[in-house]
């Protein structure tokens, strides 16, 4: 394990690393001596020690806290303009849908002590990578600039360790996140098209026929009850 300056605490959805074999998260703290991890759907009094401290207001030697989801200042403009860089770095884990719910319910708590931030990379309306484009992605991103939670600690301690050591940190974190992700990849079977979408592209093209066959047997039979009626009405009547 690596030993940072920085302290990570990930609160991770009680889901998440029941339903997702392919959670980062058991890996990330593996790599790190200072990672917490909390399952839980939001953060208060009462998950964690440190953040327990820094709600309190005991700054002694508590030191500041940034928390990490899309939307928020820029994390390296914001450690460059401190006279430091923060010390604590909260991260939600989960789905985006379940991490949003996650983030709204901590906020009153969080926002007494800590500042929201981003990697300011997430471009929402650009379809994300899948792992058959990058070597870092182990499933297909909901938009571009999306990052697993492992990428995503590993970016921001590049910007929040001290003395310059925070590329060293992100290259060991990267080089064992694609080693995983490669060996995910040599197990995935190749892609085929689906057996839905093949009939229905074969229904769509056979489309246009089927409705003038459909035209021309009511032709048809619109001319043989008219037909029919004619010779009904000629028929003498005995």
């Amino acid at each position: 394990p690596l030993h940072t300056s920085t302290t990570v605490v990930v609160l991770h959805h009680p889901h998440e690393l029941r339903r997702n074999p392919l959670a980062t998260l058991p890996l990330l703290a593996r790599c790190l001596r200072r990672c917490h991890t909390l399952p839980g759907r939001r953060l208060r009094l009462g998950s964690h020690p440190l953040l327990d401290s820094l709600y309190h207001g005991h700054r002694g030697d508590a030191p500041s806290a940034v928390f990490l989801f899309p939307g928020g200042r820029d994390l390296g403009l914001l450690a460059a303009d401190a006279a430091g860089p923060p010390s604590v770095l909260v991260v939600f884990d989960g789905t985006w849908r379940q991490a949003k719910e996650m983030v709204a319910a901590s906020l009153p708590f969080l926002e007494q002590f800590a500042t929201k931030v981003s990697l300011g990379c997430c471009e929402p309306g650009v379809e994300g990578p899948s792992t058959f484009e990058s070597e870092l992605v182990l499933r297909k991103e909901p938009f571009k600039g999306c990052v697993s939670t492992m990428e995503a600690v590993a970016r921001a301690l590049r910007v929040m360790e001290p003395d310059g050591k925070g590329a060293a940190v992100e290259a060991t974190l990267l080089s064992l996140l694609r080693a995983m992700v490669g060996f995910q990849a040599c197990h995935m079977k190749p892609m085929k098209p689906r057996s839905k979408l093949r009939k229905k592209d074969m229904t769509m093209a056979a489309g246009p026929k089927k409705e003038k066959e459909k035209e021309n047997e009511k032709e048809n039979a619109n001319g043989s009850t008219e037909a029919a009626e004619e010779r009904h009405y000629m028929e003498p009547i005995c």
